[in-house]
C-alpha cells in the first residue's frame, strides 16, 4: 500500500513539472514571435525611411506592407495607444489615427510613435517607436495574459513622412 501512494504522488510531481516545463515552453515561443514581429516591423519602417502612405490606393507604403504582414501572420489583438502616438484601426487600409486626449480606446492593431532624435550634428533626425501587444497562450488554459513589446527604429535623418513629434 505504501508503494502505490508513493507512486501517486511521484506521479503526481512529474506531471506538476511537465506543466511547469510545457508553460515556460509556451511563454518562450510567444515573446519570440512578438520580438520577431516587433523587429520585422521596425525593418519595414526603416527600409521605407519612416511612416508612408501610398496615394494611389495600393498597399505598398509602409503602413500597408506591414498591415499586410501583421494580417498574414494573424495578428488580431486590439490595444489602446498611447497619447501623442498613432495607431492603426483597420488592417485593410493605410489609415493612422493620431491619439489625443479622450482617443485611447482599445481599438487599434498596434502604435507608432515619432521622436526627435537627440543629436547634435543634424536636427532633422527623428526615430520611431512601435508597440504591439501578443497573448500568453496555453493549449489547455486558453489566453492567460497579455503582454505588450515595444522598440525603436535606428535614426532617420530625412524622414519620409509629416507626422507629429513628441
Amino acid at each position: 500500500m505504501r508503494e502505490a501512494i508513493g507512486g501517486t504522488w511521484l506521479t503526481q510531481i512529474i506531471i506538476i513539472f511537465m506543466l511547469i516545463f510545457v508553460a515556460f515552453l509556451a511563454l518562450t515561443l510567444n515573446y519570440t514571435k512578438a520580438f520577431k514581429m516587433k523587429n520585422d516591423i521596425l525593418t519595414i519602417i526603416e527600409e521605407r525611411e519612416g511612416i508612408t502612405v501610398n496615394k494611389d490606393g495600393k498597399l505598398n507604403g509602409s503602413i500597408g506592407l506591414i498591415n499586410n504582414y501583421l494580417e498574414k501572420n494573424g495578428y488580431s489583438l486590439l490595444r489602446a495607444c498611447p497619447e501623442g502616438s498613432y495607431g492603426v484601426s483597420n488592417l485593410h487600409s493605410e489609415a493612422l489615427n493620431y491619439i489625443d486626449k479622450g482617443h485611447n480606446a482599445k481599438r487599434y492593431y498596434y502604435c507608432i510613435a515619432k521622436y526627435s532624435a537627440p543629436s547634435t550634428n543634424y536636427k532633422g533626425k527623428v526615430y520611431y517607436q512601435v508597440m504591439i501587444s501578443l497573448k500568453f497562450n496555453l493549449p489547455i488554459l486558453g489566453d492567460l495574459f497579455t503582454f505588450e513589446v515595444s522598440g525603436n527604429t535606428e535614426d532617420i535623418v530625412l524622414p519620409a513622412d509629416t507626422l507629429k513629434t513628441k
